[in-house]
């Protein structure tokens, strides 16, 4: 008696099929899972048995081998726990063949036969709907399932009513609340008051997608300008949302409660090791860096974290992507991400206040630092500084425009300058500035001559570097669709210029 049933493996967020063969044979009683299970498949076994129990049925006392096909990929999950059981009980023409092969299949089992919640079901479905194919999931996830746009979406709430419904003695009726996209904040940039150049910086930031840098004393907003990003920038599209929940799916993050087309906002503690931020450890997860996929990194305290850990980021920064080796494989995770760091000037954070010295002075804020490397600190395109407001200023000063006046300026820039692009690399081209390449930039930057002039001996007396050349370019077209113009003046070099100050 032999069944195949399919259910996924994931390698990253990338769906591999995988057929789950099941043969009843005669011989000594033996349940054997082949196929480079891990140990949560394994225990299967125990799950299957249990369930079975529970609704009243046994294995039969025969050889049952289960082989997960290709043999030669290492499978890891739960996950697996229900196809497994679906192919037995197809082996055993309890479930008719037919029926089944029509599907794919995910679910844990628990011991009283009830399916429960996995992860992966967002990237299996649109698998499985590209296939041709329909989906078994938990019942609980059936929402996520029907998101993906497939409409042949079975979720039995237990293995007996998956049985009961392919008998006909009980149809699965997938009532079921469909997931709402929202829009949600809880803060706004009208709060900071003050800090004019740090919210301008932001703006850039927002409209270009670069990455950022704030230095100043403790308590003075670096954070809350960092939270409040996320508020000014255009909502995603539906490509960037669903690429963003597939990772969350694949992670396990992904609400029920309905999808979010708000931009990702990751603040990991100083403490996060390498494989906190880029991902990996002995299940290749993705890290802090692919959650913020499409999103924010903020980076709180940037000199605490430690140098391997920071040196990590310079391969997504460049390319958007991390990949995680191991020896059985490559696994690559998106990671297309705007970085911004905050830090203090030196360690007690006082150095360069005028009333309040740092008693260390300039050596810890030379050792402090020096902590960023020069080849992370290059990959920053502004760097601000925010300084201390008196009690008195804080009492006269106003919030300033909301982050919805802010973010419609954002907007109204990058239309200008998707519109811009558009004109010289086709109507298909789909980048901000910070992501153009150095030769799309120099191709449509549109620097008058006397622009030129000033970025060319600056950049001399400066000593930057061809990336930091490039990236003082890129600002420089920023700050001129903010201003709706199609050339790049002086100004806006000089105003770029600014934000590559040294640490």
């Amino acid at each position: 008696m032999l069944a195949k049933v399919l259910t996924p493996a994931f390698k990253g967020i990338e769906v591999i099929k995988v057929s789950v063969e099941v043969m009843i044979s005669s011989g000594l009683p033996k349940f054997a899972i082949v196929g480079l299970p891990d140990k949560a498949i394994s225990e299967a076994k125990e799950r299957i048995h249990s369930a079975f129990s529970a609704m009243g049925f046994s294995l039969p006392a025969k050889r049952i081998v289960v082989n997960l096909a290709p043999a030669d990929v290492v499978k890891e999950g739960t996950h697996f726990d229900l196809p497994i059981a679906v192919a037995i009980l197809t082996a055993l023409n309890v479930i008719p063949l037919e029926e089944i092969q029509n599907y794919m299949i995910l679910g844990e089992l628990g011991l009283d036969g009830s399916i429960k919640s996995v992860n992966g079901i967002l990237p299996t479905s649109i698998t499985a709907n590209s296939l041709g194919l329909g989906i078994i999931c938990p019942e609980s996830q059936v929402s996520e399932a029907l998101w993906a746009g497939n409409s042949a979406v079975l979720g039995p709430d237990s293995l007996l009513s998956l049985i009961n419904h392919f008998k006909g003695t009980q149809i699965i009726s997938n009532i079921y609340n469909p997931l709402t996209v929202s829009e949600k904040y809880s803060v706004d940039m009208a709060e900071i008051k003050g800090q004019d150049m740090a919210k301008k910086a932001l703006e850039i930031a927002a409209v270009g997608g670069h990455h950022m840098l704030m230095i100043g004393p403790p308590g003075v907003g670096k954070s809350m300008l960092a939270s409040r990003l996320p508020t000014i920038l255009p909502p995603m599209t539906a490509k960037e949302a669903l690429e963003v929940s597939t990772i969350k799916s694949v992670s396990g993050e992904l609400s029920q409660s309905g999808f979010s087309i708000v931009r990702p906002f990751r603040s990991p503690h100083h403490t996060a090791s390498q494989v906190a931020l880029t991902g990996g450890g002995l299940h290749a997860k993705p890290g802090e860096v692919s959650l913020a996929h499409n999103g924010v990194l903020f980076l709180d305290e940037l000199p605490e974290f430690s140098s391997q850990a920071l040196d990590s980021l310079r391969q997504p920064l460049e390319n958007g992507v991390v990949s995680v080796a191991r020896a059985n494989g490559h696994i690559t995770y998106p990671a297309k991400f705007q970085l911004i760091a905050a830090m203090n000037p030196c360690k007690c954070g006082h150095f360069g206040e005028p009333d309040c010295k740092c008693s260390m002075a300039p050596l810890c804020a030379q050792k402090y630092q020096n902590r960023i490397s020069g080849p992370l600190y290059d990959r920053i395109d502004l760097v601000v500084g925010v300084e201390n407001i008196t009690p008195w200023e804080l009492v006269k000063l106003k919030g300033g425009d909301s982050s919805e006046v802010i973010r419609n300026r954002v907007i109204k820039a990058r239309e200008f300058q998707q519109k811009r692009l558009k004109r010289f690399y086709g109507q298909d081209f789909e980048k901000v500035n910070a992501l153009l390449s150095g030769s799309e930039i120099e191709n449509s930057a549109c620097l008058t001559e006397k622009a030129k002039d000033l970025l060319n001996s600056s950049a001399e007396k400066l000593k930057l570097s061809a990336r930091g050349y490039y990236k003082t370019m890129r600002v420089a077209r920023t700050i001129a669709d903010m201003n709706l113009s199609d050339e790049v003046m002086p100004f806006d070099v000089s105003m770029a210029l600014n934000f590559r100050r040294k640490v």
